[in-house]
């Protein structure tokens, strides 16, 4: 019996294409059900009852949320391309820079970006980019992940695309080649990947989103 895979999704969610991104890398086809998150679908709230968000993952009518654990559920269950490293060390290291960028990296990108940025946060955001531009030069490879990508790459899907049209909505610039070399050349590979550029809105309707978010009035 085939396996029946769902992704409950809001195109344009750098989260959702996590889990589209995971699901590419595996070759796995699933049936994409766009959400309005104005109007909850009665199946959204059953099957992520807690957070009521997207993505879930519903896989022969078991249902996984939040995307980073959707990304691992896709590398358990189908093999081919890894996606976690094998080793137990660099598993774990890669669960840690994954959890790095959700809890520090993107909420101060947030922050930088929103109404109350200043100064303050400004060198915030730019100090938690830095240790990403570290952690690269550091491995001395193309990616995170080394000549191919991980969990880490595809946790980091929002500052490879999302944050440069951002910062054009926005007016304001903090992620440049001078600053982060080796993360903006990280961000341009990352983003040409075919598994990668299949799922990304295109810039533009992305641009009119946040420009009505965080542009100027």
């Amino acid at each position: 019996m085939a396996d029946e895979v769902k992704l409950y999704a809001v195109a344009g969610s750098p989260f959702v294409c996590r889990a589209k991104i995971a699901l590419n890398m595996k070759g796995i086809k699933y049936e994409n059900l766009e959400q309005d998150l104005s109007n909850k679908s009665a199946e959204l709230l059953k099957y992520n009852p807690v957070y009521k968000k997207v993505p879930v993952l519903v896989h022969n009518g078991n249902p996984i949320s939040e995307s980073l654990l959707i990304v691992e559920y896709i590398d358990e269950v189908w093999k081919g391309v890894p996606i976690l490293p094998q080793d137990p060390y660099e598993k774990v290291v890669a669960r840690f820079w994954a959890k790095f960028i959700d809890e520090k990296c993107i909420p101060a990108l947030y922050k930088a970006f929103g109404p109350d940025g200043n100064e303050d946060t400004d060198k915030e955001a730019c100090e938690q980019l830095q240790m990403l531009e570290n952690e690269l030069k550091v491995k001395g490879t193309k990616f995170f992940g080394g000549d191919s990508i991980n969990l880490v790459d595809i946790a980091a899907d929002f500052i490879a695309y999302w944050l440069g049209i951002i910062q054009e909505a926005a007016e304001k610039t903090l992620f440049t080649k001078d600053k982060f070399p080796k993360l903006t050349e990280w961000a341009d590979d990352f983003v040409n990947l075919e598994v990668v550029n299949q799922v990304l809105l295109p810039r533009e309707r992305l641009l009119a989103f946040f420009k009505k978010r965080f542009g100027k009035a």
